[in-house]
This record gives C-alpha cells, structure tokens and sequence, in this order.
C-alpha cells in the first residue's frame, strides 16, 4: 500500500533411551527432510521478498541520508486477551520484517526519504475475526534527540480461512525534512517506524520476550509456551 507522508521537519532423543539405534537412525532422514523444507520456506521467503531488502535506488546527494530504523520496543505487535502471556492467550501479532529506504537533496533543498516496510502479521487463538486493523507510526527525529514530528497510519489486514499469517508491504511515498541550510547533513536526522503499541507491549518487547505469529498452535504436549 503507497503512502505519500510530508513531515515538517530440546532434543528429540533422551538421554538413557533404550530405542535401538536402528530405529533412530531411520528418524534421522525425516529431521533432516524437516530442516530442508524450513530452509527452502526460508529462501522463498526471501526470494519473494527480495525487492524489500534490496535498497531503493538512490541519487547523488549533497551528504549521507537520514538514518532509517525500527524502534526496538514498538518492533513487534503482541495482543495478549486479558493481559496473560502465554501463547494460548494471544488474538493478533505482527513484527516489522524490515526497511527499505531511499533519499535524495541538493544545495538548500529538504531531504526527500522514500521508504518500503514490510510487516509480518499473525492471528492467534484468541482472535475474533477474520479481519483485524494494525496501528504504525513513523517519526523523523533530530538524531538522538527529540521528535519532529510523528504520523500514524492504519494498516488493515484480512486473513484467508485456516491462515494464521500474512505479509504486507507499506510504501511511503515522500517523507520531506527541511534543512537550516546547505549545509546540514541528513546524517542529522532519523527515521523511525513502529508499532503503535501499549504501555503493556512495549515492556513486553524490551523484555526481550517473543512468541510465534501463529503461538498457541503447538504439538499437544507441549508445555514451553515461550520461544
């Protein structure tokens, strides 16, 4: 989805087990075909996605551009019902994948960003629909200062029958900073994008903690809920 944005400034064989090593020899190729497939979901993936992580192209500028990056605490999206951290409780999730971005200016004129976001986004147990509208931001900041200015945009995704995932991509158009003068550098400014999240999200992120995008799907038995 094009948006234009104008900022003003556990191991599988115990130890002791008494299965003879035939039969866990034979195990061996199906873990092996497991980890090929993951690898080949992997590459797909990737390959689907190459145009997100390659660079926009970029122009000759009068310096480097602005530095582009997703805030660590709002990175990810986790919707726990009722507060409890556990997978069985999660309704929606999401995680900014990754960025691409671009910039162009010269002599006085502002520095133009255009960037690409892909997001992962997730429907748990706990969700009630089929369709669920995501909340991001994008901020420009002076670097390791304060914030400039900050825009919100809605993200509204619809998940097929029995998927639990889904990819989007963002583009914003046009993110405009002007400069005090030719010589100011947009090594000046940052980019930031995230989630809008809450209070309750954001520490959950910080703590370093995950789940799946599809938590609560787990082999029956299963006990560790954390990733």
């Amino acid at each position: 989805m094009r948006r234009s944005l104008l900022l003003l400034a556990a191991g599988l064989i115990v130890a002791g087990s008494t299965i003879p090593e035939l039969a866990a020899a034979q195990r061996r190729p199906s873990d092996q075909q497991r980890q090929e497939q993951e690898a080949a979901k992997k590459k797909k993936r990737d390959s689907e996605w190459n145009d997100i992580q390659a660079p926009l192209p970029q122009l000759r500028n009068a310096g480097p551009c602005p530095y582009v990056k997703v805030l660590y605490d709002a990175a990810r999206y986790v919707d726990f019902k009722d507060n409890r951290e556990a997978s069985s409780a999660v309704a929606y999730s999401g995680e900014i994948q990754g960025i691409s971005a671009g910039c162009q200016y010269k002599d006085e004129e502002p520095i133009k960003v255009t960037m690409e976001v892909l997001f992962e986004l997730g429907r748990g147990p706990e969700a009630q629909s089929d369709t669920k509208t995501y909340r991001y931001w994008v901020a420009v900041t002076k670097r390791n200062e304060a914030v400039i200015a900050k825009q919100y945009f809605d993200l509204p995704v619809k998940f097929a029958p029995g998927q639990d995932r889904v990819y989007a991509t963002e583009s914003i158009n046009q993110i405009t900073i002007p400069r005090a003068s030719m010589t100011t550098s947009g090594a000046n400014f940052e980019v930031l994008v995230g989630f809008d999240v809450t209070p309750q999200m954001a520490a959950f992120n910080r703590d370093g903690k995950r789940f799946r995008l599809n938590a609560g799907q787990t082999v029956a038995g299963n006990t560790n809920e954390n990733k």
